[in-house]
């Protein structure tokens, strides 16, 4: 992973970047860094849009309200997209916001919300996802920002699954306890996670996961996990063996 400036605010600007090029703040992103960071007329600052890489920035004050930065020098390239796909049964606002956030930050490159029999919420506010996809991408140096896709259900979900994809997908009725035995069992390639909701898969849900091609059930350990945390430990389980963690 390229190093990064740890201790330099970072701001998502989407818009484009180079050398010199003046991009003005809209008034929530001035007041933030004006009255609420209280940052001076020539604070540098750490800018990116998720295409170009990240640049250095000075900090334009212009009014109480009013702000711009100016780009100086690119100090990170962009990285590609993460290849992780993550899938899941929409939940609670609250826990939503906190599942998000954690699968931006351990490399989820695409969240699809997917609907199940037992999911909780069937509305969402995609554009509430984003910015907390953007805030956890703000605070953890990620560079690209996650596609964030409308909902679907899972049986158009598996109808349309790419071939050259595998599908995981953590099923608590497995007799298994140890997630790690069916990973290892996977090829290296391209991969997607599917997480059910609080309620778990229907018994006719995990017969039609079972029954499509490239798909591995894994257990997540002998307790039962809430849908938020069940996210964090499978990922964290899959990067580990198979994913960007795995050597």
């Amino acid at each position: 992973m390229p190093r990064y400036d740890f201790v330099s605010q970072r701001l998502f600007i989407d818009r484009p970047m180079g050398p010199g090029v003046v991009l003005e703040l809209d008034r929530a992103q001035s007041n933030y860094l004006i009255n609420v960071l209280r940052l001076k007329n020539g604070a540098p600052m750490l800018i990116f849009n998720g295409q170009e890489g990240e640049w250095e920035a000075r900090l334009q004050v212009l009014g109480r309200k009013q702000a711009a930065l100016e780009a100086i020098s690119q100090t990170r390239e962009q990285t590609p997209a993460y290849d992780l796909h993550y899938l899941f049964a929409p939940i609670k606002q609250a826990r939503l916001e906190y599942m998000v956030q954690k699968a931006v930050e351990m490399g989820a490159g695409v969240l699809q919300p997917v609907l199940t029999q037992y999911s909780q919420a069937k509305k969402l506010n995609t554009t509430r996802m984003t910015a907390h996809a953007i805030e956890a991408a703000e605070q953890c140096g990620i560079l690209t920002i996650p596609q964030i896709n409308l909902p679907v259900s899972l049986p158009d979900m598996l109808a349309d699954f790419p071939t050259d994809r595998h599908l995981i997908f953590c099923d608590e009725s497995d007799e298994n306890q140890n997630p790690l035995i069916a990973l290892k069992q996977i090829n290296p390639g391209p991969v997607s996670l599917l997480i059910g909701p609080e309620g778990g898969f229907s018994a006719e849900e995990r017969n039609l996961l079972r029954s499509h091609v490239n798909v591995t059930p894994i257990p997540l350990g002998p307790r039962v996990l809430r849908a938020d945390t069940a996210a964090v430990a499978a990922i964290a389980v899959i990067q580990a063996t198979i994913g960007d963690w795995h050597d």
